[in-house]
């Protein structure tokens, strides 16, 4: 049988909420538990820093609160590499290479670029490494010759560009040097959650979102406020299943499709309130959250031992990264004094 690598990040801003679970945390540790995959999960810090390099103090906090989570959903670092972004040198290196097989023009096309650009608001003051990210990204997945990266789907546009890169350092050199990546995306529908707002983003920036460490008053606190329709005024008014947050939420968490179904029917009819409705999502979501609730609060109570898990992983991935680094720079001819 063969078995693919896989290799999925995340930047440690601020803690992981439940779109991050829904979009890919849930299909990695889905891969890791199969035993068809060699997996590593990635910290990367140093692209948090391309929109924070004023504010190091951020990523660093950030770094142990993105690693709970990790462990809290189930990410086993016996089974999973987990790494620091920033600890391996060859990742570097690597996207020096890269970058002189892309232009600025096809970088700045890329559509996940462009809208993140749009979404921070940068103006004329994007930073090079931002718009550059899609090459780093790239050296990531190649150090550790992965084929198959779990994302969400907004992320196809990075994989192309992924892959393009991939096809032109093999063309160019004439060695199969590195693997062309595939995503591996959720079910239909599951791509994306939008915000406890209606927003179609859901971040912290926008203060729209259900982490996934978020205490039992916290969850039922954003749960209440959650936009539905805002023509339902009345119970017995019908309302609206399209663009109604608490609906989509169940659809993406909801085991009981059959009872979802009927809430449905029953809300467009009318004789059925939010809040009814929003108690029944609490309860669904409650079920996902507590587990993992519980999970991260065993982990906080030793930081010390979960930094030891991300140095262990980091060193493991470094040996990986650097033998692909070498093999690249072979490729290239750029080994001059090996013997």
């Amino acid at each position: 049988m063969t078995q693919h690598t896989i290799l999925t990040a995340d930047r440690p801003t601020g803690k992981l909420h439940i779109g991050h679970y829904l979009g890919s945390l849930k299909n990695r540790v889905k891969l890791q538990n199969s035993g068809d995959y060699k997996t590593f999960v990635m910290i990367a810090d140093i692209q948090a820093l391309t929109d924070n390099a004023r504010n190091p103090e951020k990523v660093r906090k950030s770094l142990l609160e993105v690693a709970l989570d990790y462990l809290a959903v189930g990410i086993d670092p016996e089974k999973t590499t987990i790494l620091v972004q920033s600890q391996i040198p060859a990742l570097n290196e690597l996207t020096m290479y890269y970058l002189d097989l892309v232009s600025l023009a096809r970088l700045e096309r890329n559509p996940t670029v462009k809208s993140e650009i749009q979404q921070k608001k940068f103006g004329e003051s994007v930073p090079a490494g931002f718009v550059v990210y899609p090459v780093s990204e790239t050296a990531d997945i190649t150090a550790f010759k992965a084929d198959t990266v779990p994302v969400g789907d907004d992320q196809e546009p990075m994989m192309e560009q992924a892959r393009e890169i991939v096809r032109t350092f093999n063309n160019t050199y004439q060695q199969d040097v590195l693997v062309e990546p595939h995503g591996y995306f959720p079910p239909k529908g599951q791509g994306r959650l939008p915000g406890i707002d209606g927003n179609a983003k859901m971040s912290k920036s926008l203060n729209n979102a259900i982490y996934l460490s978020d205490t039992a008053d916290e969850l039922h606190a954003k749960v209440m406020q959650m936009y539905t329709d805002p023509n339902h005024v009345h119970v017995s008014d019908p309302g609206q299943i399209a663009g109604n947050t608490v609906f989509q939420y169940l659809d993406a968490f909801g085991d009981d499709q059959a009872k979802i179904a009927e809430l449905k029917a029953q809300y467009q009819h009318g004789g059925l309130g939010d809040v009814k409705v929003k108690q029944y999502l609490e309860e669904v979501l409650s079920a996902t959250l507590t587990p993992i609730r519980e999970r991260r609060q065993e982990y906080a109570q030793d930081p010390g031992e979960v930094l030891r898990i991300l140095e262990k992983g980091s060193q493991k991935a470094n040996l990986v990264a650097e033998q692909t680094l070498q093999e690249v720079r072979n490729a290239i001819g750029l080994n001059y004094f090996q013997k």
